[in-house]
């Protein structure tokens, strides 16, 4: 898997392409996992997402990435175009695109910190609604749970009020539960603060 970080750094192009509307074709389902990746650093980058929606997946948690496939694949959670990307993939696929995966470098802001207020109010909020208790004191993650530290904002703000809104099913309902109680300015405080670490 080592070498596999070294593919995605040498493929930014691709995702340059991609974003121009140039079509990748997507390699065959045969082929060793890191080719079959290429689509995949297209769009999301190669650690970091430079696409408006697109999460980043750099640094992702293994586990997470295969729980995420599995949905998209079973239409647990509908996602153009990721239900059709997984459709065909068996559970020995999931796993090595979940390792492979968590090669990837960590996402990382490259815009100026967070104010002092933001700061404030999203810690607080951070503290109120318990995020660390499973996303781990530095927000990267564990096991299943994801990496959500330097994701991006917009992708942050809208998967915490799809949760709130029961839009988008948690693979259990604890991310549900907790947004219920999360108010509107709160996710935007959230989304802004944690895509800033």
């Amino acid at each position: 898997m080592r070498g596999l970080a070294g593919l995605f750094q040498a493929l930014p192009g691709l995702a340059a392409a991609s974003l121009a509307g140039t079509a990748i074709a997507a390699p065959a389902a045969d082929a060793p996992v890191p080719e079959r990746l290429t689509a995949c650093v297209a769009c999301h980058g190669a650690g970091t997402s430079a696409s408006e929606g697109v999460p980043s997946l750099g640094g992702q948690q293994g586990d997470y990435v295969v729980t995420q496939l599995f949905q998209f694949r079973e239409k647990q959670r509908e996602a153009a175009p990721m239900n059709d990307i997984a459709a065909g993939f068996s559970d020995d696929d999931l796993r090595a695109y979940g390792e492979a995966i968590a090669t990837l470098p960590a996402p990382e802001w490259s815009g100026p910190p967070a104010d002092a207020a933001l700061k404030e109010r999203a810690q607080a909020a951070i503290a109120k609604h318990q995020c660390t208790s499973c996303h781990g004191a530095d927000l990267a993650g564990r096991d299943a749970i994801p990496r959500i530290r330097a994701q991006r904002e917009e992708y942050l703000a809208r998967a915490l009020s799809a949760y709130k809104s029961n839009a988008r099913p948690g693979y259990d309902p604890a991310m549900n539960e907790v947004a219920q109680d999360l108010k509107d300015d709160e996710i935007r405080d959230l989304a802004a603060y944690i895509a800033r670490l």
